[in-house]
């Protein structure tokens, strides 16, 4: 890794600008650390949840009869025993807590279980029956707007228009493609899982595995039909979640049959469960066309997109506003054309993922960018630094990037980086590895580029603010601090975060975490790559007010000192309905990537021999934590490339495991030379910039331009697989 060097310090050790251990390290490296799979309580009973088997069908009639009379059985619950509001949502209040009369996907809930034993409760829920009167399902997004209706609405849960220059001008090279994204899913290692409390007033405490603590306790007590401060919420340990644990999965569940039991209840999905009960990465499909002079600077590009939200909305509407206004990439167009529609089918359920709608886009406009050098007979960097944005550029929302954009930097630090050695003569490290298939026959080297742009923070006038909680005390004869938020840790490192701005601002070495609930303020969601932006901007916050009271005082005795802020980063604005133009984001991050390839072109097997990043963070507050989230990120894109994808027929899932759908493993990373750089963006906290999302965007495409390369395949769709590779 290349870091430049850093200019903040600090006054104690573990501060800004260090790598100091993180507070759940070990415990999670010796297998030691209470994920939410783990919570017991004694007399806890067991949930379960029944799921339709059909993507789209009427429920003509429930029967429970037989199973309430399974010895061990508490509670059989339909949506009957819901006492609130049926439907929740994040953005639309579409989707049922339990089905009432019609399913929308297959894997919808229908009844609850709760009983002495996990076995006792799926023993009880195959003798609830269900009938079901089955209907032809929506599943071609492309024609879904204009087929059966789903919703009372109809088909389209949005569309996003941006119009920027003429909207007729012509161009003397010309190239145009469609694209295709398969439905990628999250693949945490740590499935859905929680615990509810009833409390003898009425109330309830739920300990969840979540993302956004506050959105779930407002969703769950409209459910329940409780006032809000009936309704606690803690987070538990998280195992992974990169999106899909913003929406809801078992929380209304488990708290339902706490409630109507009297008895806490444990839910714990097994992996296939986890595939039904969360959502996924929205496929897409993509047309675009780019126009260009012919020294390559680009005239026009125009696109029209569609994203599958599947059954219900979850977080459609901004995933498809994301893939509308970053549609072009970081790239300057004086005449942009978009229209990104996101649309209601039958298949499962899709929302929030890594990258959320930037993925997508990125895939299609870095291959029409290869596309296009090839015919002008220019170099991939070189036409992409001919159009590439810089500070001073103008969106095609019309809005001004007022901080770093380095895109022609960042694609000549990976550029020139030295490229490894020939094809090695190591099985392992060949297209195959040890299956022994081939010793190097049939093996071809391809190099590939891609850059991409992304968004930080909540986005089109949404009120984005964390809370902060900072107490400092004497423990021992010494300062101490506590620091408390409702920012959810699932396994990104806010925890070592906030201890190290708290060393910083106050020069205290000693610093807690408390536990993340909500019993303080709105935190928002652990997404868009805010948490460090603003839940740190928060704990910055307080911390200066905490330390306007110390005074440079080393000892204040008994005295506590205590103080709880929220802080916000600068307003965005809606677009505009028509033109799609507006201040919508906040900040934008930018990485790019040069990939490396061996693809044996007898049996299409692929191994990615190196991914070198480079990425601009404005600041790294923690150089390690910087450099795992590029590799993390990276490594989605890699399983997006090559082999991730949720495969579906007529609605139906078709390899809900992990023996079917395959994640890159350690042996299918390749080493990784990363620049980071420092560029401080002057209206973040520290001049930070958001750094989980950007190495996912860019990482697919310059993979695949790397296989197009070393085989001469147009390869026009994500995942690549092997029959796309050899025809068969």
């Amino acid at each position: 890794m290349t870091l430049t060097p850093t200019e903040l310090t600090s006054a104690v050790p573990g501060g800004i600008g260090t790598s100091p251990q993180r507070p759940d390290g070990n415990l999670k490296v010796r297998g030691e650390f209470a994920y939410a799979s783990d919570l017991w309580h004694e007399d806890m009973i067991w949930g379960a949840t029944l799921r339709s088997p059909h993507p789209y069908a009427r429920i003509t009639s429930v029967d429970i009869t037989e199973a309430l009379k399974v010895p061990g059985v508490h509670a059989v619950l339909t949506h009957s025993d819901v006492p609130g509001r049926n439907l929740y949502g994040l953005e639309h209040k579409d989707q049922p807590v339990l089905a009432v009369d019609v399913v929308r996907y297959q894997g919808e809930p229908v009844a609850l279980v709760g009983a002495d034993h996990p076995e006792t409760a799926l023993r009880a829920m195959k003798k609830i029956v269900v009938t079901y009167d089955v209907l032809e399902p929506v599943v071609d997004m492309e024609t879904a707007v204009d087929d059966t209706p789903l919703h009372p609405g109809g088909n389209l849960v949005r569309h996003v228009p941006i119009r920027r220059g003429s909207q007729d001008v012509t161009a003397e090279v010309v190239v145009s493609g469609r694209y295709e994204v398969g439905m990628q899913d999250q693949a945490f290692l740590g499935p859905e899982s929680g615990l509810a409390v009833p409390a003898t007033d009425g109330s309830i405490d739920l300990y969840i595995a979540t993302q956004w603590l506050h959105v779930d306790r407002d969703q769950v007590a409209a459910a329940l039909g409780l006032p809000l401060e009936q309704v606690r919420l803690t987070l538990s340990g998280v195992g992974g979640a990169f999106g899909g644990r913003e929406d809801l999965s078992m929380q209304v569940h488990a708290c339902l049959l706490a409630l109507h039991t009297g008895k806490p209840v444990k839910m714990v999905y097994n992996r296939e469960e986890s595939f039904y009960g969360h959502v996924h990465r929205h496929p897409a499909v993509l047309y675009y066309e780019h126009g260009a002079d012919r020294t390559g600077k680009l005239v026009y590009v125009r696109s029209k997109m569609y994203l599958d939200g599947g059954a219900y909305a979850s977080s459609t509407p901004a995933v498809v506003a994301n893939a509308a206004t970053l549609g072009v990439g970081p790239y300057e167009v004086d005449n942009v054309t978009v229209d990104a529609y996101g649309v209601y089918t039958n298949n499962p359920p899709c929302g929030a993922m890594r990258g959320f709608g930037a993925v997508q886009a990125g895939f299609a406009y870095e291959s029409q960018m290869d596309k296009l050098a090839e015919a002008l007979g220019m170099s991939p960097v070189d036409v992409r630094i001919r159009n590439a944005m810089s500070e001073g550029s103008t969106m095609p929302t019309g809005q001004v990037v007022d901080s770093a954009a380095p895109v022609a930097q960042l694609l000549k630090l990976v550029q020139d980086k030295p490229l490894p050695a020939g094809t090695s003569t190591d099985i392992r490290e060949l297209p195959g590895g040890v299956s022994n298939t081939t010793h190097g026959e049939g093996v071809v080297r391809g190099v590939g580029y891609a850059v991409g742009i992304k968004n930080i923070c909540f986005s089109e006038g949404y009120d984005d603010y964390s809370t902060a909680r900072v107490r400092v005390s004497m423990v021992n004869g010494e300062l101490a601090a506590a620091v408390h938020t409702a920012a959810c840790e699932v396994g990104q490192g806010l925890v070592t975060i906030m201890q190290q701005i708290v060393r910083t601002e106050l020069g205290i070495e000693r610093v807690t975490v408390l536990p993340m609930d909500t019993t303080i303020g709105n935190g928002g969601s652990t997404s868009a790559s805010r948490q460090t932006y603003v839940t740190g901007g928060a704990v910055k916050a307080a911390c200066a007010l905490v330390k306007a009271r110390l005074d440079g005082r080393a000892d204040i005795g008994d005295e506590v000192i205590d103080e709880t802020t929220e802080w916000r980063h600068r307003a965005t604005e809606a677009i505009d309905p028509e033109t799609g133009q507006g201040n919508a984001h906040v900040q934008y991050g930018f990485a790019a990537h040069r990939a490396v390839v061996d693809v044996d072109v007898d049996l299409g097997l692929v191994r990615v021999v190196a991914l070198d990043c480079a990425q601009d963070v404005g600041k790294a507050l923690n150089p390690q934590a910087v450099v795992g989230q590029i590799q993390g990120g990276s490594a989605q894109g890699l399983g997006l490339a090559v082999m991730e994808e949720i495969q579906t027929s007529g609605g139906k899932v078709r390899n809900p495991s992990f023996t079917d759908y395959l994640i890159p493993t350690v042996l299918d990373m390749p080493p990784m030379s990363i620049d980071v750089l420092e560029l401080a963006d002057p209206h973040a906290p520290y001049g930070i910039r958001g750094v989980g999302e950007p190495p996912t965007i860019s990482s697919t495409p310059a993979i695949v331009a790397a296989i197009r390369a070393a085989t001469g395949l147009a390869l026009t769709r994500v995942p690549v697989r092997p029959e796309h590779l050899t025809g068969t």
